[in-house]
């Protein structure tokens, strides 16, 4: 009973982190115009100094997976949170493209580095558990993510500078979530014979390359349809601005309400059945956005992908977090890591593929990786049901 008690305070804990987590950097988001034109920076240098932040987030992920062996996971999301919350108002002082590049890089390293260390905590707490939360964690990252860009969108509106705001939000994120990580379980030890594969062993592991190679293939999508989902719908299919920005929405909408009932969902269903359903829809749903060329098919098409693909990553990184012979920490840093290629190299890739053909044809791409998602999911045995500790 105490284990139990010690692990719901522990899932609320990683809640307020996750949730802090998401909203801390989306609340800078809105301010991207402003700093643009106060550096006098043209798309091509924003998209270069923006570049930072998923660069520094890669590399830390790498130095993370060696760290959280011998730290801890909730040490290192104390250490990250702390670094997190102390380096986001250098982005407010940059004052060239370099200086906003260095500071993203800094910014986007603990953030990287927070990621890993709040999944591994969340891949301990749902194993004490005993049932699946995962989702939910990457719910409330949603939803914080949504506040983050309300405040900043508010903070921009009544004239904040964002190096002011930053450190007032860094400030009260270090203060709550700072607080919540005190009730953070331990790591359980390493019951199999011999140490925990750690480092380059967990990365070269057949399972967590192929888990890898999953999470990339949604991320993949989720960078894509932030891209280029309006862009297809306004230049593609001809249909208004206001329109076409619908797209992401309700990709973004119906997949924060898949994590909010994904727990339910993988409680009740086996993984190996559920998510390839899933996947399914997603592919038919882009299939159809892509083949009928109609405004609101699409948008249904785009909202169906997010249908598809908002399980599939909270079920990897619990996979992950449970292979037997490698420590988890070091593989949902691999695991993270990989799929974070999907995210940055999905949207250029896209591009590069529509210069040479079109963007429907592009974004066919789309389909076909969650058609492999869902025949994988389906005839791979690497989503085991969640089980207890020892159980």
């Amino acid at each position: 009973m105490a284990e139990l008690q010690s692990a719901r305070a522990a899932r609320w804990a990683t809640v307020v982190v996750f949730a802090t987590q998401g909203l801390l950097f989306a609340s800078w988001t809105a301010h991207i115009p402003l700093v643009k034109a106060a550096l006098h920076m043209g798309d091509a240098d924003l998209g270069m100094a923006l570049f930072g932040a998923p660069i520094g987030s890669l590399a830390a992920m790498l130095a993370t997976g060696w760290l959280l062996p011998r730290l801890g996971s909730r040490r290192m999301v104390q250490l990250c949170l702390l670094g997190y919350c102390a380096t986001g108002w250098t982005v407010g002082l940059a004052n060239s493209q370099l200086t906003l590049f260095a500071a993203l890089v800094l910014w986007g390293a603990f953030q990287g580095s927070l990621d890993v260390s709040m999944n591994a905590q969340a891949v301990f707490v749902e194993r004490q558990m005993g049932k699946p939360i995962m989702s939910g964690f990457h719910a409330t990252w949603s939803l914080g993510a949504f506040v983050g860009v309300a405040i900043g969108a508010v903070a921009v509106a009544v004239g904040i500078p964002l190096a002011i705001q930053l450190v007032g939000l860094g400030v009260a994120v270090a203060a709550s979530a700072g607080l919540a990580t005190r009730v953070m379980v331990q790591d359980p030890p390493h019951h199999e014979d011999g140490p925990a594969a750690t480092g380059l062993q967990a990365w070269l592991h057949p399972v967590v390359l192929a888990l890898g190679a999953i999470v990339l293939a949604g991320m993949l999508c989720e960078g894509a349809v932030a891209d280029w989902s309006a862009v297809y719908l306004h230049e593609s299919l001809g249909a208004a601005p206001s329109f076409a920005a619908l797209a992401y929405a309700a990709y973004s909408a119906v997949m924060v309400a898949q994590r909010l009932a994904g727990d339910r969902l993988l409680a009740r269903f086996a993984p190996r059945t559920i998510l390839p359903i899933l996947a399914a829809i997603a592919t038919a749903g882009m299939v159809a956005a892509l083949v009928v060329g109609n405004p609101l098919v699409s948008l249904v098409g785009f909202a169906a992908l997010g249908l598809g693909v908002a399980l599939v990553i909270p079920a990897a990184f619990t996979a992950a977090g449970r292979l037997p012979g490698i420590h988890a920490g070091a593989a949902v840093a691999a695991v993270s890591a990989i799929g974070w290629l999907g995210f940055v190299a999905g949207p250029p890739l896209i591009g590069h593929i529509a210069e040479a053909v079109t963007l429907p044809v592009a974004l066919g791409l789309l389909p076909l990786m969650t058609c492999v998602m869902a025949i994988t999911v389906r005839r791979s045995r690497l989503f085991a049901p969640v089980a207890p500790v020892g159980a």
